[in-house]
């Protein structure tokens, strides 16, 4: 069950990305919700995660969830690069991500 909140939290955690970039372009009441909101559920939900996740594992999978999560979202909805370097490197994540997991 720690492994669905914590996946939640990551998840949470673009959320608050997708909040900053937008509060980056029209700061107004709604961005501001949808940065803060995502951010605040995703620190609540890592938090009851590390309760039985060791704290290395459940931050990089947290971390690992927001950076990956937040680059494919730059790249399907704000026209970011797609260059095979940088979905390398995304999967270069995703995989040290894993490897963290396996080993802990």
């Amino acid at each position: 069950m720690d492994w669905m909140v914590l996946i939640a939290a990551g998840l949470l955690e673009v959320i608050g990305v997708i909040g900053i970039k937008r509060v980056a372009k029209n700061n107004n009441w709604t961005n501001n919700i949808i940065l803060i909101g995502g951010f605040f559920l995703s620190f609540k939900l890592l938090v009851g995660a590390m309760g039985t996740i060791p704290l290395a594992t459940a931050y990089a999978v947290w971390t690992g969830i927001g950076t990956v999560g937040a680059a494919i979202v730059g790249m399907i909805f704000f026209k970011e690069s797609k260059s095979w370097l940088r979905i390398g490197c995304i999967l270069g994540i995703i995989f040290a991500v894993v490897g963290l997991k396996l080993v802990s």
